[in-house]
């Protein structure tokens, strides 16, 4: 294909989308670290985040933003929600008008409970904004196991010029206008899988694992309709396959989290020992202030929220949560 693609951000999930893309167009990731696209050029590889992984041969690396955005066709984000903003400024200086923008980040902006697509809309108004997002674990994909996707844009001719640049034998894509969907679905699954990650160092057992997924997919059902989603978005890749993924994955992050402070470990030692972005920690009062906003009772997410930011140990969100209502009047909500 004749398009250039480029990826901003040299990290896990940025370095295995730009190696896909670049098997099917010219394809060079931005890494802020000018070390890591020294190694991506000589050995393509990138061990510090994708470690015995090799990247495809065709990509190029640099640490140069506006070298990297003057060429774009396609840009994308694949920065964390946390630095989405500040890394897009900068990027807009040197981006060519009308030129599409994917979102990869499963957040929301925690000053402004944005989702990113709205960030593209503000930072380059006028610019086709969308989301890649589905059950898609980096290490999984870059070793070359079959996973599906979701490109989701409301300009359908270019969600499908999208779809043909990142897909694969192994890595189908699907294209979706629902962009409110599966944004919301990427940010709520992150606090649920702590959730899930709780129940496994509670070692509470697979029923509660299972009633704590199934739970919180009616609860990111009800909230992503809420904000306009669809409920078959919500049912689909994007929100109930990315939830299942990320909730029973050794390798999620989110999971990972809450499985050390369901031992017992203290929240700002977990906090200290995590070396990559871990979006449900960011999310978690974003989603309850929108979820207030809107009138939407989100239980699990409410016990994470008192988890991460307001002192609530592991062990009493799950007695929270055992003392909640089971009326049946309560269980759509």
């Amino acid at each position: 294909m004749n398009i250039r693609v480029v990826v901003l951000g040299g990290g896990t999930w940025g370095s295995t989308m730009a190696s896909l893309a670049a098997r099917n167009a010219p394809t060079v990731l931005w890494a802020r670290r000018p070390e890591i696209a020294e190694e991506i050029n000589t050995r393509h590889s990138n061990s510090h985040y994708l470690p015995g992984a090799t990247l495809s041969e065709g990509l190029q690396a640099t640490a140069s933003l506006s070298d990297a955005v003057e060429q774009a066709d396609v840009l994308v984000m694949a920065v964390p929600s946390y630095a989405f903003r500040q890394v897009l400024e900068a990027a807009a200086l040197y981006v060519r008008p009308w030129v599409p923008v994917v979102n990869l980040a499963k957040g929301l902006e925690q000053e402004s409970g944005l989702r990113m697509t709205q960030i593209i809309s503000e930072v380059l108004p006028g610019h086709p904004a969308g989301v890649l997002t589905g059950p898609n674990l980096a290490q999984e994909i870059i070793t070359g196991h079959a996973a599906a996707s979701v490109v989701a844009m409301n300009e359908a001719h270019v969600a499908e010029v999208l779809q043909r640049v990142f897909a694969s034998d192994l890595f189908r894509v699907y294209t979706n206008s629902d962009v409110i969907g599966c944004e919301i679905a990427g940010a709520v699954k992150n606090v649920i899988a702590i959730a899930s990650g709780i129940a496994d160092g509670l070692e509470t057992g697979d029923n509660t694992r299972a009633a704590v997924i199934t739970r919180g997919l009616a609860e990111l059902t009800r909230f992503g309709i809420a904000m306009g989603g669809r409920p078959e978005t919500l049912a689909g890749l994007a929100g109930m396959g990315d939830l299942i993924a990320t909730c029973i994955n050794p390798l999620s992050r989110s999971r990972q989290v809450g499985e050390q402070l369901g031992r017992g470990r203290a929240l700002e030692d977990v906090r200290a020992g995590q070396h990559f972005a871990v979006e449900g920690l960011h999310s978690a009062n974003v989603v309850m202030q929108l979820a207030t906003q809107v009138g939407i009772d989100l239980p699990i997410c409410a016990e994470m929220d008192a988890v991460i930011n307001h002192g609530r140990s592991a062990h009493e969100a799950y007695r929270g949560l055992q003392r909640r209502s089971t009326n049946p009047s309560l269980l759509s909500r």
